[in-house]
């Protein structure tokens, strides 16, 4: 309850609005084109389909792909077995008995990152369209990196000193960050922004986001659901 009274308050704070977001149906060209920029790997998902494998059958599966796709654009349905992932435990760094010095790695079905690839690029058009992210974002950004970032910083830091201005820094780092958000709360900013579904129907984000489900390994039949 104290969730929805802080998005609805979150809410009430802006008075901008924004369009609702447009998500296009795909095409041949445009998926095929996503298969090409796969990276070539042997890893796959619980499915045992490589991107090699995608990619020498891509000329074959394109038109179920796109169909599914634009489906899932339509009615707001993102396919439930795409959320299907293997989870492997990477080990950090500290104690190798403990749990906690392991960072687990998801792998998803490479049909999953296709869909994914369709909707980025609808929202960072949307998102652009509208000048929702701000100057100072660099990660996940066309033309933009780690590098970029960094000079960013530092040529800053030297422009202040040499106008004999005292420069100081904050930097948080936090453990564990994607456990740390609010699902309601960022469910709410992506209404704001108008990252919706037409017609009052399902929100895709909201589904793929909120129902997640992971089976431990391709030998155990039993899943969990993430909520």
């Amino acid at each position: 309850m104290k969730d929805k009274v802080k998005c609805k308050r979150f809410i009430d704070a802006f008075q901008q609005s924004f369009t609702n977001i447009k998500l296009k149906n795909t095409t041949t060209g445009e998926i095929e084109k996503i298969i090409k920029e796969l990276k070539s790997k042997s890893s796959c998902g619980y499915d045992e389909i490589t991107t090699k494998i995608l990619i020498i059958s891509s000329p074959f599966i394109a038109s179920p792909l796109i169909y599914i796709c634009n489906r899932m654009l339509s009615t707001g349905t993102f396919p439930d077995r795409l959320k299907y992932s293997e989870i492997k435990p990477i080990y950090k760094k500290g104690d190798k008995t403990l749990i906690t010095n392991y960072r687990p790695i998801s792998l998803l079905t490479v049909f999953s990152k296709i869909f994914e690839k369709v909707l980025y690029k609808r929202l960072y058009y949307h998102l652009t369209l509208n000048n929702i992210l701000v100057k100072e974002q660099f990660g996940s950004r066309c033309n933009s990196s780690i590098e970029i970032a960094i000079y960013t910083l530092l040529n800053n830091i030297y422009l202040s000193l040499n106008n004999r201005i005292i420069v100081g820094g904050l930097f948080c780092d936090l453990q564990k960050a994607f456990d740390c958000v609010n699902y309601d709360i960022l469910l709410s900013k992506l209404k704001f922004y108008g990252i919706t579904v037409v017609a009052n129907r399902l929100i895709l984000l909201k589904k793929y986001i909120i129902i997640g489900i992971q089976p431990l390994g391709r030998d155990q039949s039993s899943v969990s659901r993430l909520v």
